[in-house]
């Protein structure tokens, strides 16, 4: 009897625990909405003009919009996939959720085209003639890394060498090739990072879909999982390059986002394993 009270109790804490790192995760990828905003507001302040549009927008905050989306995304998981029972996730409450998961894959898709565009920008240099520190104090920048500016002085030209490109589809930037270089990469990981985030909802958005109807065929399971195994990979290659490049916000949010997943990806598993074990009372019943 005590060996069942004690095995109850473990049980119970480390469910409470498993529960409060779940929740603690949701937060701190909360709390990146705010990061990436500071940091795009910043670099919006050397790229904006005043000739802009909601295009323009998009493409200077995609990490604040895609990362906000993503995170409500996350929360609906959540609320379907652990927290909603299976028979009250109908009527109006399927039709708000459904409602809200279409926003929030608008803004995804819209971040995704924010990214794709940031990358498009580093695809095009022209050089700059030799006396390009006569330009100080006339309105130019400076790009250090992607998305971080500084103003150009006298001391800070003279250290970008003969080989200054200017980045023609930012207004008045300048960089060193090694920064021009190093931006497009950063660029690329981000429009390959966000277009595997997007086909891992697509695939989790099935499993959810046929997890209502009744379960995910095997069949079906034995393509879904190594699909999604590819796509976490990806994720995870993505986040150590941002690592080794010192984008350490960027890493953080992945490495965040990843540890999230695996409680949703546990929430799903956990959903199958009921809808199974239901279906196996039910046949053990009608025989």
């Amino acid at each position: 009897m005590n060996d069942a009270v004690q095995g109850r109790d473990w049980h119970s804490l480390r469910y409470q625990a498993f529960r409060w790192v779940k929740y603690l995760t949701y937060a701190l990828l909360s709390f990146n909405v705010y990061l990436f905003l500071e940091e795009e507001l910043v670099s919006a302040s050397y790229s904006l003009s005043s000739d802009f549009d909601v295009g323009t927008l998009v493409q200077l905050f995609s990490a604040t919009l895609d990362t906000a989306a993503w995170v409500a995304l996350l929360l609906l998981f959540e609320l379907e996939t652990a927290v909603i029972p299976d028979n009250r996730l109908v009527g109006m409450t399927k039709r708000l959720i459904h409602g809200v998961r279409l926003l929030c894959g608008l803004a995804i898709v819209s971040a995704f085209t924010g990214y794709w565009g940031e990358w498009q920008i580093f695809l095009a240099s022209a050089s700059l003639p030799a006396a390009s520190c006569d330009l100080v104090g006339q309105g130019w920048s400076v790009l250090v890394d992607f998305d971080e500016f500084i103003d150009l002085t006298a001391e800070n030209c003279l250290a970008l060498g003969p080989d200054t490109l200017n980045v023609i589809r930012l207004d008045q930037v300048m960089a060193s090739p090694a920064a021009f270089s190093s931006a497009h990469d950063l660029a690329f990981a981000d429009v390959i990072n966000a277009g595997a985030w997007i086909l891992v909802v697509v695939v989790l958005e099935i499993e959810v879909r046929l997890q209502l109807k009744g379960g995910v065929p095997r069949r079906l399971q034995w393509m879904l999982n190594p699909t999604k195994l590819v796509l976490y990979a990806t994720l995870a290659v993505a986040a150590v390059y941002w690592g080794f490049e010192g984008a350490f916000l960027d890493f953080w949010d992945a490495a965040l986002w990843l540890f999230a997943f695996v409680f949703i990806e546990m929430n799903v598993f956990e959903w199958q394993q009921d809808i199974d074990a239901k279906s196996l009372d039910q046949a053990q019943n009608q025989s």
